[in-house]
């Protein structure tokens, strides 16, 4: 068992995943990237070297304020495979779409909404693709993906990589161009203050995050990803919900002018998330949505602390939004308008950089999460 105190998951390095290993050579790209941002110049645009260590890069050109973003979906493209293999249900659909949702979700964290979605197809054979219905399936579910959040599918690549993939598997990854609405600035956490609420979003499972330790999870069950759920859904279909499209509700608040300071998407680090932005504050939360029946079957399998958990997974946390004191409500009415559960659960604080979860008691400290790029020597 991981020590309570510590966050981040023993399990989840023993299934190859160590984000202390992989922030570190984040911020050694980030600090590469940033040498760069004068090139821009060249070009009669400008790099916002503020959202440096952001969800997406922002930058200007041609008088308009646009976001890039690449993402990837992990090895949930594996679980497909295994669950069709195991169970007969092909869910290909919805784990393309839930690729776009990891991006535009990403996206619209800056404050940007959506235009053109590219797709990354890599295949270990050509042959995966000779399953005409898996095939139709993998591009409908990035279609109506596209659809949901709002922007065209522009195109994309489909190389067959073999002795990289898998002959049997598909990497699912793409990227996004957006656009930050004409007259608004983009929301980089510049404007949050003490009293700021922190509002957030329900998830429905495990969305982009955590699949390589599920599949450890699944290789050590009996009944692997046939095994029951309390609900009596078997643990692979649980797995393979779709991740909901948080952009749908970035973009009606954009339109709505609510005043919105900041956006996490709660992915990989799970609620450390909650302390992405660069500033000394303290995000306090007291009121955390119930976790998803899929999650806390991995927790109990994993024989997870509450730390390790609420740093791995996003337990029930999609997506947060930190707004005015006085909005959260407003962004509550609009979230369930669009079918998503919203809860006021927290605020923003005078004091260190720090998260505090009252209700389980523990307390993520700065040094848990850096993804700040270093000025180049």
């Amino acid at each position: 068992m991981a020590d309570p105190r510590t966050p981040g998951s023993s399990a989840y390095r023993a299934a190859g995943v160590d984000y202390g290993a992989l922030d570190a050579g984040k911020r050694n790209a980030l600090t590469e990237a940033l040498a760069t941002s004068e090139l821009l110049r060249a070009s009669g645009g400008r790099a916002l070297d503020d959202s440096r260590g952001e969800p997406a890069f922002v930058f200007e050109a041609g008088g308009q304020t646009l976001a890039f973003v690449v993402e990837g979906l992990g090895t949930k493209s594996i679980i497909a495979r295994q669950v069709e293999e195991q169970l007969g249900v092909s869910a290909f659909d919805n784990v393309a779409y839930d690729t776009v949702a990891a991006i535009v979700n990403d996206l619209c964290c800056v404050g940007a909404v959506p235009l053109v979605v590219n797709a990354y197809f890599a295949t270990g054979s050509s042959d995966w693709y000779a399953d005409a219905e898996r095939n139709a399936s993998l591009v409908s579910g990035w279609r109506e993906a596209c659809v949901d959040a709002g922007a065209t599918w522009g195109g994309g690549e489909s190389p067959s990589l073999p002795g990289l993939v898998a002959p049997d598997d598909i990497e699912l990854a793409g990227s996004a161009v957006g656009i930050v609405p004409p007259g608004r600035g983009p929301i980089l956490g510049s404007d949050l203050k003490p009293g700021d609420e922190i509002v957030i979003v329900a998830s429905n499972g495990l969305h982009a995050n955590g699949s390589s330790l599920a599949r450890r999870v699944a290789e050590g069950l009996p009944g692997g990803y046939a095994t029951p759920l309390p609900s009596g859904r078997t643990f692979g279909e649980g797995l393979l919900d779709r991740t909901p499209i948080y952009a749908r509700l970035v973009r009606a608040l954009l339109e709505r002018a609510v005043e919105v300071h900041y956006l996490s998407h709660i992915t990989g680090h799970g609620l450390l998330k909650l302390m992405r932005p660069r500033r000394e504050l303290t995000y306090r939360v007291a009121r955390l949505p119930e976790v998803p029946e899929v999650l806390a079957f991995l927790v109990e399998q994993t024989e997870m602390s509450p730390a390790a958990a609420y740093s791995t997974f996003n337990m029930g946390c999609g997506f947060a939004l930190y707004c005015a004191d006085g909005s959260g409500e407003e962004v509550v009415a609009a979230a369930a308008e669009l079918g998503m559960s919203a809860n006021v659960a927290g605020v923003v604080e005078e004091g260190p950089r720090r998260v505090v979860l009252e209700e389980i008691d523990v307390v993520f400290e700065s040094g848990d999460m850096d993804l700040t790029p270093r000025q180049a020597a």
